[in-house]
């Protein structure tokens, strides 16, 4: 489908949910390159921008032009969610500030759309779980796979039986990234300690800025970036909650001048009694993007492999070359996936229902992938004690 008709179908699905003179008011909070993205993506559907608000100016003024003109611009989240005339918000800042601005946001009686990963600790969370409850604000979590039709079908599969038992599931995201780079910034026109936060305090470092997902103190690096996707994908098909240990290795980090390694495995056990492996390499050979990633589900009755754009179902079977009974593939379709997890989000706001990636579902992923963080600074198998909410060493 070409993306002209695309928009303009999916315009006008939405137009008919809320009626002709509904349209959802959205504020946009962190107008970098993702929050660019949905930002379009969200007027493209059919949602209204009317604020952005950034620390650093560059961002903030690309970001009004994209959102609407005459949008109203902020330096300050706070001030953004005191305007009562918002009926949502996009929150798509560093991971350290996910949940502090969500908790404000439903607080404020704002639905968020918040970027994964959805915290930067597992307390974080929970905090998160209970704002949103209490408050009974829809709040979606960027896990866009959970609204994607190529993986609605994959579920579908795995909900079948035709998989059998499964006691491990293999995954990887495999690809490639270059060095960090520090590059100019006129430090006059960035609110460094806003931005910092809760984050420990220090002075202005252009890498760490420009490259903060390769830093534990505003993220996981692409363990967590990408982990978030998978992890999340495989409790959704295995129906989890919660892993029982984690353990995460790796070698010294190969992009110069960074905390996190990009190469990275992580084993989680799950009370289900199933192992959950993930890999991230991205010191490899780069990708097409359709190959770039894998979850393989091992069952007692076949081989469920799901990709970013499509699945394969391979039977149990002694033949040397294994051939697929049911297989889907869409390659160069996965853009829509965030289109129709947004279109989720509006639809929810409207009816109030619960929305495809809903706040303990991203807990679930966080629990994961904190511990794995944890792990790999101790070097220890941490277990999860999820009566208590506790870590065990």
């Amino acid at each position: 489908m070409l993306r002209r008709t695309f928009v303009a179908t999916t315009a006008l699905s939405y137009s008919r949910i809320l009626g002709a003179n509904k349209r959802i008011k959205t504020g946009w909070i962190g107008a970098g390159g993702r929050g660019k993205y949905l930002a379009g993506e969200f007027k493209e559907i059919g949602a209204e921008v009317l604020g952005v608000c950034d620390v650093y100016q560059p961002n903030l003024e690309a970001g009004l032009k994209i959102a609407n003109t005459g949008a109203q611009s902020y330096t300050n989240y706070k001030k953004l969610l005191e305007d009562k005339s918002y009926d949502a918000v996009i929150i798509s800042t560093p991971d350290h500030w996910h949940a502090q601005m969500t908790i404000d946001a439903v607080e404020a009686g704002k639905d968020v759309y918040v970027e994964k990963p959805m915290a930067h600790r597992i307390d974080e969370g929970f905090k998160m779980i209970e704002a949103t409850r209490r408050t009974k604000r829809i709040v979606q979590v960027g896990t866009q796979r959970r609204s994607y039709d190529v993986f609605l079908e994959g579920k579908k599969v795995m909900e079948s039986g035709a998989v059998g038992n499964v006691h491990l599931v293999n995954s990887w995201w495999l690809n490639y990234t270059g060095d960090a780079k520090p590059q100019q910034i006129d430090t006059s026109k960035l609110d460094w300690k806003q931005w910092l936060g809760s984050a420990p305090k220090r002075d202005f470092d252009p890498l760490r800025f420009r490259n903060w997902y390769w830093y534990f103190d505003y993220s996981g690096g692409l363990t967590v970036g990408q982990g978030a996707h998978i992890m999340d994908a495989i409790h959704w098909y295995m129906g989890s909650s919660h892993p029982s240990a984690v353990t995460c290795t790796a070698g010294r980090a190969n992009v110069s001048g960074v905390e996190i390694p990009e190469t990275t495995c992580l084993t989680a056990e799950y009370p289900e009694n199933y192992l959950a492996v993930f890999t991230l390499g991205y010191k490899s050979m780069r990708y097409n993007a359709y190959n770039d990633q894998m979850k393989q589900f091992h069952g007692t009755k076949a081989r469920f492999d799901v990709g970013r754009e499509g699945w394969q179902l391979f039977p149990s079977s002694n033949d040397i070359d294994m051939k697929p009974t049911k297989e889907l593939k869409k390659p160069g379709t996965f853009m829509s996936a965030a289109r129709q997890h947004i279109r989720n989000f509006l639809e929810c706001c409207e009816s109030r229902k619960e929305p495809n990636a809903p706040v303990e579902a991203g807990q679930a992923a966080n629990i994961v992938l904190c511990l794995a963080m944890d792990s790999l600074r101790s070097g220890k198998r941490l277990r999860w004690n999820h009566a208590a909410r506790k870590v065990e060493g």
